[in-house]
């Protein structure tokens, strides 16, 4: 009895940092589900910063899963991807011609056997690369916010084919937030106004800030957790809370720019990045904030709110910071360094559909990536 048709789908990552890694760990340890599911992921190419790992012979062959698990523990050391040559049969390139390479595999792949472009990395440099691999017929999906929040012709250009680009993992980690919102509008469902907590660390720092705890000693904790960005300031000045909102906006068909987002920082410009180092807004910064957020929280409290710094985007535009919410409300119970979001429409308008779970975190990202991945199995051709 002949063996059942797989799909092959050929990758070739875009960042091998925590996401990538875990990406990469996810692909080789599902092989089994995946082959029960007629689907096989081929890795032909990881990129870091400065360099592509590539296969010697994409048409036909991958980076075995050795390889793969070395990559990961070399760059978790800090190791350059220059480091595994001598451990399978694969080809290393630098920047610039690391492009070259990748657009090379795009057409080569892009209009034969199809080819899958996952971008983990942070950057807006990648931008041009992506666009390229559309031209070429390739699919694209997407952990990488900065892409899709640049240029509006760009979010365009990545984001129109929906059946060729998944960014589910752009917004919520692996929550279903993006596939959710675009059903609705499919249905003929017009969506009237998304509400949002969307960032994990933030969630945490206003649930804690609700028992009474002081604004600094929480920020220091979430740092110590590993919740923030080395610098907590990243994530309280709530840049990449807008820039999910800003993709969740256009999609909704607002043709904004993060120009057009009133986005409240938590922190002054007295105390920002050019203004005072990292160490010593841990130190002497923090403490100023806390008479104000604690005021701000009692004040909410006596309305029988809670604080939460959300997004909101509906007819009248985009903003993102601090909102009093009810405390019953689906918001308001968040707890800890989850994510939850409320979409209302003409049949959610009284009772929003209401999407809560983990949002953070590169186990959680990656798996959502992969999910994406998968998800374009049937656009790829079928092999014996």
């Amino acid at each position: 009895m002949p063996a059942p048709a797989k799909s092959v789908l050929p990758v070739v990552l875009l960042g091998c940092g925590g996401v990538g890694r875990y990406l990469l760990r996810h692909i080789v340890s599902c092989r089994p589900l995946h082959a029960n599911q007629g689907v096989a992921i081929r890795v032909v190419g990881v990129a870091d910063s400065s360099s592509l790992l590539v296969a010697d012979d994409v048409h036909s062959s991958g980076l075995d899963d050795a390889l793969l698990t070395h990559l990961c523990a070399a760059k978790s050391a800090g190791s350059p991807l220059s480091s595994l040559l001598g451990q399978g049969h694969c080809q290393l390139f630098q920047n610039p011609e690391a492009r070259s390479k990748v657009i090379d595999a795009a057409t080569t792949l892009g209009r034969t056997t199809g080819l899958v472009l996952v971008d983990c990395s942070a950057t807006y440099d990648t931008v041009n690369l992506l666009k390229d691999a559309v031209d070429h017929g390739c699919c694209v999906v997407l952990a990488n916010k900065k892409p899709l929040t640049g240029a509006y012709e760009d979010f365009q250009k990545l984001a129109s084919n929906f059946r060729r680009i998944r960014f589910e993992s752009t917004v919520g980690a692996g929550l279903p937030v993006i596939a959710s919102v675009t059903r609705i509008i499919a249905s003929g469902d017009p969506v009237s106004r998304v509400v949002g907590s969307l960032s994990g660390t933030l969630g945490y720092v206003m649930s804690e800030l609700e028992d009474g705890k002081r604004f600094s000693e929480v920020v220091k904790t979430a740092k110590s957790l590993g919740y923030t960005e080395p610098d907590p300031r990243d994530d309280l000045g709530g840049m990449d809370v807008a820039r999910k909102a800003l993709i969740l906006a256009r999609l909704l068909g607002q043709q904004i720019s993060m120009d057009n987002i009133n986005v409240e920082s938590l922190y002054p410009s007295e105390l920002g990045h050019d203004a005072v180092s990292t160490e010593d807004f841990l130190e002497s910064g923090l403490v100023q904030l806390d008479r104000s957020m604690e005021e701000r929280a009692k004040a909410a409290s006596s309305r029988g709110n809670v604080l939460r710094y959300v997004c909101e985007i509906g007819s009248a535009g985009c903003q993102v910071g601090l909102k009093e919410v009810p405390k019953d409300s689906a918001l308001g119970r968040l707890r800890g360094s989850d994510n939850v979001v409320e979409i209302y429409s003409r049949c959610y308008e009284s009772s929003p559909l209401v999407i809560q779970g983990a949002g953070a975190g590169n186990d959680t990202t990656a798996a959502g990536v992969l999910a994406d991945v998968i998800d374009l199995q049937d656009l790829f051709q079928r092999t014996a």
